[in-house]
């Protein structure tokens, strides 16, 4: 019988300077570590105003991260044991810079607006999941390996894990069981939405019209301006 879904880790940063980032003073809240919880977990405000929705949570380009529809970021421990395999290396709990570390739930098969009660009161919506970004490559790769070549592998793979809003604020912590409390009635997946951003963009009109308001707003206009260009290869 299969283990029940559950947060294994709760991981949290403090900002460092690295080479990698543009960011604003060469500071990065990715390299996140397991910490004691209960953690307290509420919306941190618009993009670009708030940052993580976890307590205590570093995000330091709020350009491009943090926010209400990018409030968690979560993780299968199963998808980071992949990624040791491939790797050849230890993918400690938050080495993808991941809020959740969990276990027992393909997360990449989630869908558009699905809810997550964890623990007693904190309840979550997946909104999209996550692009590869130049903080990511450098995090992973800070030995000048082929960067192009890790986000071509991440992208092929398709486990990117999901971000989250928070709809219910609450307390978190490793060992809370994680439920499914809805599944909304389309295919538009965590992985079916990041394949329509990265290598098959066919799949872009579905994924807005199926995924509506449930989608990261910022995702969503991405996915406007792009159905509005026009096609290259046109007529």
């Amino acid at each position: 019988m299969d283990a029940p879904a559950r947060v294994i880790s709760v991981n949290t940063s403090r900002p460092r300077v690295v080479p990698y980032t543009d960011a604003a003073g060469g500071l990065t809240g990715i390299g996140k570590r397991p910490v004691a919880g209960p953690v307290e977990v509420a919306a941190p405000g618009p993009r670009g105003a708030g940052g993580s929705g976890l307590a205590g949570d570093a995000v330091c380009d709020l350009r491009f991260h943090g926010g209400d529809d990018q409030a968690v970021y979560a993780y299968a421990r199963e998808d980071l044991d992949h990624w040791q395999r491939q790797l050849g290396r230890p993918l400690p709990d938050g080495a993808f810079g991941e809020n959740l570390t969990t276990t027992g739930y393909d997360l990449n098969s989630a869908l558009i607006g699905e809810r997550w009660r964890i623990g007693a009161r904190l309840v979550l919506e997946v909104t999209s999941g996550r692009i590869p970004c130049r903080t990511f490559v450098g995090w992973l790769d800070e030995n000048g390996a082929d960067a192009t070549g890790w986000v071509k592998r991440f992208t092929h793979a398709a486990r990117p894990g999901p971000f989250l809003r928070v709809v219910t604020p609450g307390p978190v912590a490793a060992g809370d069981p994680l439920t499914v409390l809805s599944r909304p009635g389309h295919e538009v997946s965590v992985a079916y939405l990041f394949r329509a951003m990265t290598t098959a963009p066919e799949l872009l009109p579905r994924a807005l019209e199926a995924a509506g308001d449930a989608m990261n707003a910022t995702y969503a206009e991405v996915i406007r301006h792009r159905l509005a260009a026009p096609d290259p290869a046109g007529a």
